[in-house]
């Protein structure tokens, strides 16, 4: 016999409501009108902070905020979010304008639609108003066996207090952290290539600030440069010495003939800038009118070329070591490459390719199988499924940042 969802969720003994990302009512169970004695009518179809209004009688009411909060939080993390036992006092249906007491324990999961996104929020509460008041009730005599349970509830509720101004710093820091990194990384002309799609991915538990870069530099009429670097190490400093690698780069790829003379300069700009060495790179030119690529690469994960039949080559016959890994000056390598119209290059950073304990040649056809699974897209959704069916989306254990070119 098929299973009944719907049966299963209004019987379930504790009480749910279900919300949209709007915070819609979309249902609720029977266990949840017991407790708040109203009517699926009453409730379906409204924003929950209507239904359930602070009380305007108690200076201290916190309910709406505390819970608001933990729902941004389930929506924008997409992980389930609890909250200690608080009190959220609830309208008397028959007495408008009166409010009754009431204590809950909650629980907020995120429930995902088929391609992945929050889709719904199922908030579970259980009503502990006859426990917490049962305590105030004890007498002197009494207070003592309930001590316990008060000195617990009262740590719960200073430790959701204390975890709430840690998310709030937190996501302060973050935004910083964000708006800096979307400065650094900002692409002036990319806005002119509508064929090139780009993707930066802070690893897992850094404050999105890391030492990956890409870019996209104009040269000659229908000829532009795609570059991509990784300084060693995560956080500020590395993001620091990104953006000085990055700017360098940049300003010497318009002024200098070639990716590899770019990179020469380069590397002796590193040698300057504390913990610039030992830094990878790699610069790609595209000639369009010739369908000639040139490229060179500095200690750099190969880029990467699909033809449009799905076959594909890795660029790695101009290959050196990494910025400042050589005593002296000495020039690099480059080469050319025609190409098909219809192909794509591709240029990545090694977080996107390597997992601990595996050879890169594995991650590398892994990506390339990727790429050939989805090269009829165009270049921004490419990225995004490569993204996805590498597993790393969500995150991974090193930063990424990615290039893809529809030539």
């Amino acid at each position: 016999m098929r299973l009944d969802y719907a049966a299963l969720f209004f019987a379930t003994p504790s009480p749910c409501l279900v919300l949209d990302p709007d915070l819609i009512i979309v249902d609720a169970n029977r266990a949840y009108l017991r407790a708040t004695v109203r009517t699926r009518e009453d409730l379906v179809d409204r924003f929950v902070f209507d239904a359930f209004p602070d009380n305007p009688g108690d200076p201290d009411a916190e309910g709406v905020p505390s819970l608001a909060s933990s729902f941004r939080r389930v929506l924008e993390t997409s992980k389930p979010d609890s909250l200690a036992p608080q009190r959220y006092d609830i309208p008397l249906v028959d007495s408008p304008g009166q409010f009754e007491e009431r204590w809950w324990s909650t629980t907020n999961t995120p429930v995902f639609s088929p391609t992945g996104e929050v889709a719904w929020i199922l908030h579970r509460v259980e009503d502990v108003t006859a426990f917490l008041q049962d305590i105030r009730r004890r007498g002197p005599d009494r207070l003592r066996e309930a001590g316990m349970e008060a000195e617990l509830y009262g740590r719960s509720r200073e430790l959701q207090r204390v975890n709430e101004e840690l998310r709030q710093a937190h996501a302060r820091e973050r935004q910083v952290a964000v708006a800096l990194q979307e400065a650094m990384l900002h692409v002036p002309d990319l806005d002119k290539h509508q064929d090139i799609a780009v993707r930066y991915l802070p690893a897992v538990g850094s404050l999105n600030v890391c030492g990956d870069w890409y870019d996209v530099v104009d040269l000659a009429h229908g000829i532009f440069a795609l570059a991509v670097g990784d300084v060693v190490g995560h956080g500020l400093q590395a993001a620091t010495v990104m953006g000085m690698l990055r700017s360098a780069l940049s300003a010497a790829t318009r002024a200098v003939d070639g990716p590899a003379k770019a990179l020469e300069v380069l590397g002796l700009y590193a040698r300057s800038v504390e913990g610039a060495v030992a830094t990878t790179a790699a610069v790609v030119t595209v000639d369009t009118s010739r369908c000639l690529m040139t490229y060179s690469c500095a200690g750099h994960p190969p880029p990467i070329l699909m033809r449009p039949d799905g076959s594909w080559e890795a660029l790695d016959q101009a290959t050196d070591p990494p910025l400042g890994a050589r005593p002296s000056h000495v020039p690099r390598p480059q080469t050319s490459r025609p190409y098909t119209p219809g192909a794509m290059l591709v240029l990545y950073t090694d977080g996107l390719v390597e997992r601990r304990g595996e050879d890169i040649d594995v991650g590398l056809d892994r990506l390339a199988g990727a790429l050939s699974h989805h090269r009829q897209l165009g270049a921004e959704r490419l990225a995004d499924a490569v993204l996805r069916e590498l597993d790393v989306s969500g995150g991974a254990a090193d930063d990424i940042a990615l290039v893809i070119v529809r030539l």
